[in-house]
């Protein structure tokens, strides 16, 4: 590129001053050649990788994934338009006061013919209707003595004028204008220039406008994969320019910054600022890893001169200043050329693999998001296809998890190891949810099922050191209520009860046996948490199904569907399954309340095991009384050689008995104890195998997924299908916004493969 004044000043079409809207093609530039020191700035291995790069963001698809650029940052007046000019030898409008307003971005692509395109990119949160002139905004131009003239069009189209005094009613603006230059000598190469940091507000410079470009810099200095030119004027102290604060922030350890100071000649010679600023460009004050570098930007006086005159003096100015102490490779735009060429080049190389893996992540979502969107739905037809196929999509998924057949990806993508109801992954197993509640539910009976707690067993089993253990991994399922535990008694108070009802309850039994309406009494009382236990089990086993099926309409429906499908068929189908659940708990629940009834051989077995158990511990009572007989017999008249009889002893364990149990009700007592304690267990098992069974599996587990099946979908009218499955404005945006993206991304995929062979790859 030659000088920036050219003689020719022919555009193809003018620039329209309020009506930007009207297109025009490319123009092709005849006389902006670039020097040789731009022509030579990468090498074919760089130009290769760059490319790559460069044919993505062609895609469009900069505002998808964050791609390699290098973004020049700095405050108010620091040079960076200058640095950003003297890089690409493009001239840009300079302003003394204030120069950047807008982020600009400049795409240097190889080309087989030179063209120049001027385009506005909008703001992404401007309304769809105000982004409609910017996206027309395309201007071409054949010299570059034009370009003040098209910025000045993108600035009226963005509504931004020169201060306060003006008659627009902002300073800056979200909005981007893209400068594409095209050209068989033009290097890969994307530079933004963005606007400078402003310290305070003055006038025509408001708070709020402050506060903006403060997040347009945050916005472009973040992305990971932006390196950072920071600009640093040597005319301020660096302690107050706020650029570096906003770098070394987001990248704390200099990996992705480049320092670069401008304006050295206005620090007097020998001075301690200048040498302070030497001591800065050497990395020894603020470390960067990718170091500094020194510029010499052209004073007021020189703003008439070219580009070739700058770089003259700018080399003149470090071949006799005292900077020339400094390496070579850190001072001159020449050499920072080279430099930005090798560093750009390396960081896109590495960066290369985790970005086409992040458009693969990205093409994926996209897909999956499209595809539970299904297809368009206009007619009734359309609807009615589209919900046969997500019924059978649901019924298939739906019936493989009440099944317990965790097969595909929708069971393994996103596994949770701890297994806990406050994820989703483990809501998608519902039968191993439901298998684990129905265990829950089981130990929570055998615990503090019975009102009572009379016989406690003092042996320590295998459940009761499993179950904490148990508990503790499954952290998540503390849902079963354990507030109301069993009371407990010893004996005495066990048989003061029971005594208590066999009293109320005695007919015309003789002493000593009881009125077999007092077990069931017993039993009514003992058994009185069932119902409380059992409906708290069932409406958390309900719960946790609407949750599954809320999950799984969330994975396979689009979000307008999910709702009229969750009114018009679910809620109903839900609460009528729930009732029919509670109808069947409540006829269990009363038969619990008539006397109970037992052919189950296990009720006698517990009752003999019982009174074996008390024959044995009276049995192990027997040496003792015959030695107690044979003391008492040592000591009486009978010869001493005369031995105690088994009659004898027999007779002394009855004299025993007779005399620690002299109340023949206490032995009715414990007869009555002893039915209840049999006929309670034996009960317990059959409850929770019923509700587990007749109430749980029937009525709220099995056929969960012929809620919503083809069959269910071919019985709706045609009004009922459209009322479902319609399609609003706002999802056939997204859809459009969805099969765009996938465009950009796919043909993004398609310049990876291509290069992937590629040695520089």
């Amino acid at each position: 590129m030659g000088s920036s004044k050219q003689s020719s000043d022919t555009i193809v079409q003018d620039p329209p001053q309020r009506n930007p809207e009207i297109r025009s093609e490319p123009a092709v530039i005849k006389e902006m050649d670039i020097t040789s020191s731009l022509e030579n700035l990468q090498t074919d291995e760089q130009r290769r990788v760059l490319d790559t790069v460069a044919q993505v963001r062609k895609c469009g698809l900069e505002s998808i994934l964050s791609l390699p650029q290098l973004v020049v940052c700095g405050d108010q007046s620091a040079g960076k338009s200058s640095v950003l000019e003297a890089l690409t030898e493009i001239p840009f409008p300079r302003n003394d006061n204030l120069c950047t307003r807008f982020a600009t971005e400049i795409v240097l692509r190889r080309a087989h013919t030179n063209l120049l395109t001027i385009k506005i990119i909008p703001d992404p949160k401007r309304a769809a209707v105000e982004q409609t002139p910017f996206k027309a905004f395309r201007q071409s131009i054949t010299n570059f003595d034009e370009l003040p003239r098209i910025m000045d069009a993108a600035m009226d189209l963005m509504d931004i004028g020169a201060g306060a005094s003006g008659p627009k009613s902002k300073a800056f603006a979200r909005d981007v204008l893209s400068i594409e230059i095209e050209g068989p000598s033009r290097p890969q190469l994307t530079l933004v220039d963005i606007p400078g940091l402003i310290q305070t507000d003055t006038k025509g410079i408001t708070k709020a406008d402050v506060e903006l470009v403060g997040e347009i810099t945050d916005q472009y200095i973040k992305q990971p994969r932006t390196i950072c030119l920071a600009v640093v004027s040597a005319a301020s102290d660096p302690a107050n320019q706020s650029i570096l604060t906003k770098v070394r922030k987001v990248d704390p350890d200099g990996d992705r910054t480049l320092g670069i100071i401008t304006k050295p000649d206005r620090l007097p010679s020998g001075s301690g600022s200048e040498a302070a600023y030497i001591e800065l460009a050497k990395n020894n004050d603020i470390f960067f890893k990718l170091g500094w570098h020194v510029l010499k930007n052209r004073t007021f006086e020189e703003r008439d001169s070219n580009l070739m005159e700058r770089n003259m003096a700018e080399a003149t100015y470090f071949r006799t200043s005292n900077f020339k102490v400094l390496p070579e490779h850190c001072v001159g735009v020449d050499k920072l050329r080279n430099r930005l060429s090798v560093l750009l080049f390396e960081h896109v190389k590495q960066e290369l693999p985790k970005l086409r893996s992040d458009l693969e992540e990205a093409l994926l979502d996209a897909k999956t998001q499209l595809q539970v969107m299904g297809s368009n739905r206009t007619t009734a037809a359309d609807c009615k296809a589209y919900l046969v196929q997500l019924s059978l999509d649901f019924y298939e998924v739906c019936k493989a998890a009440v099944d317990g057949h965790y097969e595909g990806g929708y069971f393994i993508s996103d596994a949770d190891p701890a297994f806990s109801l406050t994820s989703s992954a483990t809501i998608r197993r519902i039968r191993a949810v439901v298998q684990y509640m129905n265990t829950e539910f089981s130990d929570n009976m055998r615990a503090n099922g019975h009102k009572y707690q009379i016989d406690m067993s003092d042996g320590t089993n295998v459940d009761s050191l499993f179950r904490p253990l148990l508990d503790t991994v499954l952290n998540g399922f503390g849902w079963l209520p354990r507030s109301v535990s069993p009371a407990k008694m010893d004996r005495k108070k066990a048989f003061a009860w029971v005594h208590l009802v066999l009293v109320r309850t005695r007919g015309r039994e003789l002493v000593g046996n009881f009125n077999p309406l007092l077990v069931g009494e017993l039993f009514w009382e003992q058994s009185a948490h069932w119902k409380r236990l059992a409906v708290e089990y069932l409406d958390q086993v309900a719960d946790v199904c609407r949750r599954f099926l809320e999950i799984l309409l969330h994975d396979k429906c689009p979000k307008d569907v999910i709702s009229r499908l969750h009114t018009s068929i679910f809620l109903e189908a839900l609460k009528a399954r729930y009732q029919d659940a509670m109808e069947e708990l409540e006829r269990l629940i009363e038969d619990t309340k008539s006397y109970p009834i037992n052919y189950n051989h296990y009720y006698t077995d517990t009752i003999q095991q019982r009174r074996e158990e008390r024959r044995k511990a009276t049995e192990a009572t027997k040496p003792k009384m015959e030695g107690a007989a044979a003391a008492e017999g040592s000591s009486s008249e009978v010869q001493p050689t005369q031995a105690p009889t088994s009659t004898d002893a027999d007779q002394a364990i009855e004299n025993y008995s007779r005399r620690i149990d002299p109340n023949m009700e206490n032995v009715s007592c414990e007869e009555a104890l002893d039915c209840l304690l049999a006929i309670y267990e034996v009960s317990q098992k059959t409850f929770v195998a019923n509700v587990t069974t007749q109430v749980v599996e029937r009525h709220i587990i099995r056929g969960l997924e012929k809620i919503f099946s083809p069959v269910a979908v071919n019985g709706l009218t045609d009004p009922e299908v459209e009322a479902i499955a319609s399609e609003p404005a706002s999802a056939k945006r997204q859809r459009q916004f969805l099969e765009d993206r996938i465009a950009k991304l796919k043909d993004g995929q398609s310049i990876f493969r291509s290069v992937m062979g590629s040695a520089a790859m």
